[in-house]
């Protein structure tokens, strides 16, 4: 299996089955410098954890583009439906899961917001902010998204036993690295991992050293935008 970070919370995980983007906000990214058809290339599935632009992204363009299927909070999903007639969607709420071949996607909290902006200045509500728990080629992976601490991560950890975290430690709009840190350090027992949403814009944290240092439990990879982790 190889994850590959696409800057801010864009990642592709590509297995031997299933291939999947979550969060593809790539136009605009100022941290992908791929192209958009490479990072389309095999993906069958699009997961999205929230509305917000910057995590939406270019999902529908990609759906278009593979015909892959979206899975997201299903006010999401019914948005990429009415307004975009695109068909292949799993809508999904907390607590579900969703198993098809070679890939399974189970949703839980996050403690954010969820609205997505159209380009006439219209507010489309996006349903709860959500992580995902994504199982592939025998690894479970935790994809945060955007979220603040919360105690009930223990649960998450309980319920899932994800080995593989992928941590927001920007600040401002999420967990700093403080935070996250203690997250990682408090609920879960990760063997990696990987932080996320931060370095892309100026009111976010511009390094992860201070998560790295903090970080007690697991190891800690540090990708450069764009780079690949083979697991």
């Amino acid at each position: 299996m190889q994850i590959q970070w696409l800057g801010h919370s864009a990642f592709k995980i590509v297995g031997s089955e299933a291939s999947v983007l979550i969060d593809p906000f790539l136009s605009g990214n100022p941290r992908f410098s791929g192209s958009l058809d490479e990072a389309c290339d095999g993906v069958t599935h699009v997961l999205v954890t929230h509305a917000h632009n910057d995590h939406l992204g270019d999902a529908v363009t990609i759906m278009q583009k593979t015909g892959a299927t979206l899975v997201a909070m299903v006010e999401i999903t019914d948005f990429v439906q009415t307004h975009h007639g695109m068909n292949s969607v799993v809508g999904m709420n907390i607590g579900g899961t969703l198993q098809q071949a070679g890939v399974a996607v189970s949703m839980v909290q996050a403690f954010h917001s969820s609205s997505y902006n159209q380009a006439d200045g219209g507010r489309v509500y996006g349903g709860m902010p959500a992580g995902l728990i994504v199982e592939m080629d025998g690894h479970r992976i935790y994809h945060m998204g955007d979220t603040g601490i919360f105690s009930d991560m223990g649960l998450i950890n309980e319920l899932y036993r994800p080995d593989i975290g992928i941590v927001p430690i920007g600040g401002h709009y999420t967990m700093d690295a403080r935070a996250a840190a203690l997250a990682v350090n408090r609920y879960f027992d990760f063997e990696t991992v990987i932080p996320c949403h931060y370095l892309t814009f100026p009111g976010l944290a511009q390094s992860a050293d201070p998560f790295v240092a903090a970080v007690k439990k697991g190891r800690v990879l540090t990708p450069q935008p764009m780079e690949t982790l083979s697991f």
